[in-house]
């Protein structure tokens, strides 16, 4: 039996090798970058990136409940172009450069959100981001959609994980949008440094004003709650009355007081992975 397991091992070794070989020129194969590199000398700091033309497609192609007009959109090529540029913008900023905390905020919220539109345009049409996210082999749009920012390439993992949770302001995961319906809903309005604090507490209040994300039934004392605030609870705080405390201002009003109770049960609702995508209306059929 030792002698024939022993007989096995080179064979083991080769189709590990292999299969690491195929993962890795694979992964490569399917990675895309938006943005663009520019000279050292053009870049600057994120207080100087100009978001407007952003806010513009967000005003056009989002409603006012955060749904988004992906049908629209990709058959405008000239606003394809326009988002395009913009992604060149946010590449010219240099993260290395001092700026104020709501100025790299705002960016890198605009950054993620825009990235995502552009994979979700490119794929389009589509009904789940999930269905271009692949686990093992093969393009997964949070790994392999990369933007340049100051010459180095960012994937939307990167942006979420290694940048924005970093920066200590929880609220971002109301405001940074997978294009899905349960995520928080997209602004239609860029996200800037002046109007940051305002953008951020409206949109945790619309978050938690979904019944489909937050529920509260005050005689049980039961809390049913978006699993964002499972998969991230410790950006909210070390223990859970402690992200009550955080959150309960957010709620609404007939559930604020959740933050000063001691004995409340927490559950998590299903999460809807469906393309947070405008209905379309009879005459887009024509």
């Amino acid at each position: 039996m030792l002698k024939w397991k022993r007989s096995l091992r080179p064979l083991l070794y080769l189709s590990l090798a292999a299969l690491y070989f195929f993962t890795a020129t694979s992964s490569a194969a399917d990675r895309w970058t938006v943005g663009q590199k520019h000279p050292s000398a053009e870049l600057v700091s994120a207080d100087q990136i100009d978001h407007t033309a952003w806010d513009r497609l967000l005003r056009k192609y989002v409603d006012k409940q955060g749904m988004v007009n992906y049908r629209g959109w990709k058959r405008d090529l000239q606003d394809q172009q326009l988002l395009d540029l913009y992604l060149q913008t946010l590449s010219r900023c240099n993260p290395g450069v001092r700026a104020t905390k709501p100025a790299k905020l705002a960016l890198w919220i605009n950054a993620y959100n825009a990235v995502t539109v552009k994979g979700i345009l490119r794929e389009y049409p589509t009904t789940s981001i999930r269905k271009h996210t692949a686990k093992l082999i093969g393009y997964n749009i949070w790994e392999d959609l990369l933007l340049v920012v100051g010459n180095k390439a960012y994937s939307l993992e990167d942006i979420e994980h290694k940048v924005l949770r970093k920066m200590e302001e929880p609220r971002i995961h109301f405001a940074i949008v997978c294009a899905s319906i349960g995520c928080p809903p997209l602004l239609n309005e860029a996200y800037t440094a002046k109007k940051l604090e305002e953008q951020l507490a409206s949109n945790s209040r619309r978050f938690f004003a979904d019944s489909e994300k937050f529920q509260y039934d005050a005689s049980s004392r039961v809390l049913r709650i978006s699993p964002i605030l499972d998969w991230f609870a410790k950006d909210f705080g070390e223990t859970q009355q402690m992200r009550l405390q955080l959150l309960s201002p957010y709620f609404p009003e007939d559930a604020q007081q959740v933050g000063q109770l001691r004995d409340v049960r927490i559950r998590y609702l299903p999460y809807d992975w469906d393309l947070n995508e405008q209905k379309p209306k009879a005459s887009d059929n024509r």
